[in-house]
């Protein structure tokens, strides 16, 4: 009989005026300490960002006290589970945005762009179009050593080694995909809730973000239409559409067995060499 992993993960953020962030952290801090939670918190005058993990009951506590502020009573989450505890700290950092894109004037609490759910991108990519009969194209919002891991198929992929790369880049791509439907996506719907608005803002037409990210997507209808797994910024390195962590893989050159981290290295080419082929000939 198969064990009921024992943490439980947790990913959210929502875009908020939050303009007491300094003197909240402390609580923040004192709360995840007493409950035995580790991992990272991001308070913003724009919002929260949180990846947690601990016990189910501790978990719920947590969220329980988050949602009696009114601020974060909405706040929806992402779960996943593990075996072991996949942070070493407990961590809550103030920053000036929960996701960096220097651009302000972007505020996703003002209104969002329109979102597309998994269940209908997914019939979206079924039939090759969305609903008026225009063609979809996927575009991946993340740094370029995320995407490597996985994406959706034949989707845009920038090479972006940082966010605030993105609004330039798209800027300048814009009329190549003046016929299309875009569809932003990112791990959990972060990016995308300011990517799509900058998309709106300077003049594509048609883009949607896709609603709770790849996260959500594998949540609801799996993996269909995406290759590989989902990065995620923890010892997990990475999760399968099954939203459980991905497995180490044997090297075909040395037979060494090489872990997911090892996978994202420049040393790691799929069927043919691995970070332990290099030391082994070094």
């Amino acid at each position: 009989m198969q064990s009921t992993p024992t943490f439980l993960n947790i990913a959210a953020y929502k875009f908020i005026t939050f303009d007491d962030t300094a003197e909240k952290r402390p609580e923040f801090l004192a709360k995840c300490n007493q409950l035995s939670l580790k991992g990272t918190i991001l308070l913003s005058p724009e919002g929260i960002n949180l990846f947690l993990a601990g016990m189910r009951g501790a978990i719920d506590e947590f969220l329980e006290w988050l949602r009696a502020d009114a601020r974060f009573a909405d706040l929806e989450i992402k779960e996943s589970y593990s075996d072991d505890q996949p942070f070493n700290y407990m961590l809550v950092k103030l920053k000036r945005e929960i996701i960096t894109m220097k651009h302000p004037l972007i505020k996703p609490e003002e209104g969002r762009a329109p979102s597309v759910d998994a269940p209908t991108l997914k019939r979206w990519l079924d039939q090759g179009h969305d609903d008026t009969g225009k063609p979809v194209v996927m575009m991946d919002t993340r740094n370029d050593f995320e995407v490597d891991v996985g994406t959706f198929d034949s989707t845009i992929d920038y090479r972006i080694a940082k966010f605030s790369e993105f609004p330039d880049i798209v800027t300048k791509n814009k009329d190549a995909l003046a016929d299309k439907t875009v569809v932003t996506f990112c791990t959990g719907g972060i990016r995308c809730e300011k990517a799509a608005i900058y998309m709106k803002n300077v003049g594509y037409d048609s883009v949607y973000q896709l609603d709770g990210g790849i996260l959500k997507y594998f949540e609801e209808v799996g993996g269909a239409h995406y290759t590989g797994d989902c990065f995620v910024f923890d010892h997990r390195t990475a999760l399968n559409p099954r939203l459980q962590p991905s497995l180490p893989l044997q090297c075909a050159a040395c037979n060494a067995t090489v872990t997911p981290r090892e996978q994202l290295s420049p040393l790691y080419v799929a069927a043919q060499s691995c970070p332990h082929c290099a030391t082994a000939t070094a």
